[in-house]
């Protein structure tokens, strides 16, 4: 019987096991995980830019595009995010200073305090502290216990208000809620006033 040399059978079982390596690691970065950072890496460089809302709403929230409702004048600089508490606003601010969209949003009966944060987590699909199942979660502050970020009702549906109840969510149209999803990737700034 023939006896073949151990140097080319290592060779070639390496090779594969190489190959096969190669293989799943490309897989695990294509798949998102539970929080969404290899999406979030993913489509950061395809949406750089997020384009302004053109089209008309009927939606209660009432997208706007650019400038149209006023970025708050002491609002930070950079590229981030401006949430106005009392004008239940929201701007996606590009490093250029110039607002690339601006939407209503309703908030939950917990708010933030005005500040600079950074996004802490995310998520593509959760259930919401009122029980409604939410998309595009933008995590980045809590207050006492209760958690504080942005999300869209999968159903689109609005909040009603529940002071009972401790909620943080600050919620979206689906569509704003994915212009913030691509925009505020895990620590982009986010700038909450009054």
């Amino acid at each position: 019987m023939a006896r073949i040399a151990p140097g080319p059978i290592v060779a070639a079982l390496t090779t594969g096991a190489l190959a096969v390596i190669g293989v799943l690691a490309w897989q695990a970065s294509a798949s998102p995980d539970y929080s969404g950072r290899a999406r979030a890496r993913a489509t950061a460089d395809a949406h750089a830019s997020i384009p302004p809302s053109t089209s008309p709403s009927t939606s209660p929230w009432s997208t706007l595009s650019g400038d149209a409702a006023g970025l708050p004048t002491a609002s930070g600089e950079g590229r981030r995010v401006v949430y106005s508490l009392s004008e239940k606003r929201v701007w996606l601010v590009a490093a250029t200073g110039r607002a690339q969209r601006s939407f209503i949003v309703a908030p939950g009966s917990v708010s933030p305090e005005p500040g600079t944060y950074a996004v802490t987590s995310r998520s593509d699909r959760v259930t919401g502290t009122d029980g409604v199942p939410v998309e595009y979660v933008v995590r980045f502050t809590s207050v006492g216990g209760t958690t504080i970020g942005f999300s869209a009702a999968v159903d689109g549906s609005m909040p009603t208000p529940d002071t009972a109840k401790r909620t943080g969510g600050v919620r979206e149209n689906s569509a704003d809620g994915a212009a913030m999803w691509q925009f505020a990737l895990l620590g982009a700034k986010i700038v909450v006033v009054s």
